[in-house]
């Protein structure tokens, strides 16, 4: 004997419902208990659902939706009820969901359905009385509507979401979306047997003969109960569009602001009468999709500004530089429309150089965006024109400063709303790998020197461009060796996430240091000529880079390293990195690359003494004794010193780092233009200078001073050693 004769000889029947298509199928047992014919029959969700009480499927719904969560059985009592709503009989069903064949986009749901007798006199029912309140049941489903309309955050989305509703007693069959552009109307969304394309009206004028038209021509909704009231109202679209499968239509306005924006339509498979309760539903419903769809389309556009603005002042392709490797990222992270005043750009030079400048404008907003991108065009003019970094950031400081002249109403509210900019330009000669450095109180850039080994370097700079029109912008020559990458950003990358500059610098540290430049395996590696490719060797991507800088301070890392302030904004990010491309000589598994850096401190510029002496540091981090490194850093600031003292030029330091981990050596020189050279002092007690000569002398493991034609150098050499007599560190991996 079959399963199903076997289950209907004790009256019970089969039923199976496919999540994905919405499709319930009934055995001929099953059919008659929900008032069906007796035959096998697979109806669509909505006639399925008009079987049952309405309070009855909502609860069932739910515990439908728990069991998939749990895989566990679904049990639960219906009431069936006929087209008036009497009440038929009770039934009982058993059900468990089954993935369908492994995925997880949707399930069977396989169940049982068994008649429940009535309960006996003086027994109370097992369900919820016949006369259930509908509207509290129509409220809980315009909450759950609204909720998913409030969180759809595209037109597609609010359209799947109004293509899925389900409402209590009256679900309609299908659904149409129309909107309206000029004098024409068109499905913009469409859920039935035919898609947006193939709809009879899928686009129409505004005064065809159609429901949906004279909706959006006089804002008032059209109800059409029966086929007959269809035809007699509207013969050209009857006769047009021959909507046999429907009984009845609901044509309702999408109105924002009192302004119909369009005209939704919900058809019906069985007649509905469409009573004040039912009006009630679906003008609800249609005023919360017209507020969802004005919603997303404003984001839609926002996004879209947003992008092509964005776009249209970053450069259209990618910089070739010869002998530089360049990799650039721009992230818009900001508020409103999610653009903002960061840029950057790479000018090409009448001289045959190349210029890199990034920027930051001040705000989140349209008006950032719009004076970033004339700044951008007004510097690349004036660095067209071949001017120098200091004369380029002058004049587009003097510029930016008239933009926003007192005399000029050119806030949003009429009121005088100043702007200014920070901006970083340098002027780069790949050849010799200079970079001639102007910074308008933008951040320093940091170099990673060719061991792994991350610097900031300080650089001379004045005020944000638009401050004061008359600001000098010192420039500084840097020289980045080769294999040396150098990093520029805007302040989004420091101090996105809570962060001030310090801290905020030593989070990159950890993402900029993290790569390997050369290993002890890779030092073996030679080809005939015993040199390779420094871009062969290095196991890190510049590209790589740019996007791992951007995940420490946006993508899932980003939250193991929040800083210690309370504000959490985040900001645009714009970086950009250079590496001068090298060979390296590899002689063997003893070599290592040299740690090296240049600076140059002005006779006018003596508070940057207290900036080469955080370089020392820096570039002596793990330096195995740290009362030496406090020993050099004093050598280097008596050296400097007493050349801004005793000379009338400045002082060019050099500091080199040379050898393996733990016996390392340092060589430091200080060069100027006198001819003057240094003489051992005896000091008083009390005299406050005369004594640099004696601690080079106490202090260093070498020093000298070498005449030069131009001048003179005065040098130490420093040897490392374990601190306290302890034997020498292991080398770390990578140098």
């Amino acid at each position: 004997m079959r399963t199903e004769d076997l289950l209907a000889a004790i009256a019970t029947g089969l039923w199976r419902w496919d999540s994905v298509s919405g499709a319930v199928s009934y055995d001929a047992e099953a059919a008659r208990l929900v008032g069906l014919p007796a035959e096998a029959v697979t109806l669509p969700e909505a006639a399925a659902r008009a079987c049952f009480h309405p309070a009855d499927w909502l609860e069932v719904k739910a515990i439908v939706d728990l069991a998939v969560a749990e895989g566990t059985l679904a049990e639960a009592r219906l009431r069936v009820v006929d087209e008036k709503g009497t009440v038929l009989r009770t039934v009982r069903t058993r059900s468990r969901p089954i993935a369908r064949g492994g995925s997880e986009d949707g399930h069977y749901l396989l169940g049982t359905l068994q008649e429940v007798p009535d309960p006996l006199p003086g027994t109370s029912a097992a369900g919820p009385p016949v006369t259930g309140d509908w509207r509290r049941n129509r409220e809980a489903f315009l909450l759950d509507a609204g909720r998913a309309l409030a969180e759809a955050m595209s037109t597609a989305e609010v359209l799947r979401v109004a293509a899925g509703l389900s409402m209590p007693g009256f679900s309609p069959e299908g659904l149409a979306v129309f909107g309206l552009q000029g004098e024409r109307i068109s499905v913009i969304g469409h859920h039935g047997p035919r898609t947006g394309a193939d709809h009879p009206f899928h686009d129409i004028g505004l005064g065809t003969d159609y429901p949906a038209a004279e909706v959006v021509r006089t804002g008032r909704a059209v109800y059409l109960p029966t086929q007959e009231e269809y035809r007699g109202r509207f013969p050209a679209a009857w006769s047009l569009g021959r909507p046999r499968k429907r009984r009845s239509w609901a044509f309702l306005p999408l109105i924002v602001a009192g302004r119909t924006i369009g005209a939704w339509m919900a058809g019906f498979a069985h007649p509905v009468s469409f009573s004040p309760d039912e009006r009630s539903v679906l003008t609800t419903i249609a005023r919360m999709l017209a507020q969802a769809l004005s919603r997303t389309a404003l984001q839609e556009t926002e996004r879209e500004l947003a992008d092509g603005l964005q776009r249209s002042m970053l450069p259209a392709s990618k910089p070739d530089i010869p002998g530089l490797t360049v990799a650039a990222r721009y992230v818009p992270t900001g508020g409103g429309l999610q653009v903002g005043g960061d840029w950057y750009d790479v000018i090409g030079l009448p001289s045959g150089r190349t210029a890199l400048v990034i920027g930051d404008v001040q705000g989140h907003d349209v008006r950032a965006a719009g004076i970033m991108g004339q700044l951008r065009i007004a510097v690349r003019a004036y660095a067209s024109e071949g001017h120098h970094p200091d004369a380029v950031l002058s004049r587009a400081s003097r510029f930016l400063a008239g933009l926003s002249a007192p005399d000029g109403a050119d806030g949003p509210d009429g009121r005088y709303d100043p702007r200014f900019a920070t901006c970083l330009y340098m002027e780069v000669d790949p050849v010799a790998g200079t970079l001639d450095i102007a910074r308008a109180g933008h951040p320093d850039p940091a170099v990673r020197l060719a061991d792994g080994t991350m610097m900031v370097r300080p650089t001379a700079g004045g005020l944000p461009l638009g401050i004061d029109p008359d600001t000098d912008y010192p420039t500084t020559r840097v020289v980045l060796e080769p294999g040396e990458t150098l990093l520029m950003c805007t302040d989004g990358l420091i101090e996105t996430g809570g962060h001030d500059l310090e801290t905020g610098w030593d989070r990159i540290r950890k993402v900029f240091e993290r790569p390997a430049t050369l290993t002890n395996d890779s030092a073996t590696l030679t080809n005939d000529s015993g040199t390779l490719p420094s871009d062969d060797l290095d196991s890190d991507d510049l590209e790589a880079l740019a996007d791992s800088l951007v995940q420490a301070v946006h993508g899932p890392p980003s939250h193991h390293t929040t800083g210690p302030l309370a504000d959490r904004r985040e900001d645009d990010i714009a970086l950009l990195l250079i590496r001068r491309e090298a060979e390296v000589c590899l002689v063997g598994p003893g070599s290592a690359p040299v740690r090296r850096t240049a600076v140059t401190v002005a006779q006018a510029e003596p508070e940057r003494i207290a900036g080469t002496r955080q370089q020392l540091r820096d570039m002596l981090h793990d330096w195995a004794d740290p009362d030496q490194v406090e020993s050099a850093v004093l050598m280097l600031s008596e050296m400097v010193t007493n050349v801004l003292v005793h000379t009338d030029g400045d002082a060019l330091l050099v500091a080199e780092v040379s050898g393996r981990h733990g016996t390392r050596r340092l060589r430091l020189d200080v060069a100027d233009s006198s001819d003057e050279l240094p003489h051992r002092r005896r000091p008083g007690e009390l005299a406050s200078s005369g004594r640099g000569l004696l601690l080079l002398e106490m202090l260093a493991d070498n020093w000298g001073v070498d005449p030069r034609g131009d001048g003179k150098c005065i040098w130490y050499e420093l040897h490392e050693a374990a601190p306290d007599g302890a034997a020498p560190s292991s080398p770390p991996d990578g140098v």
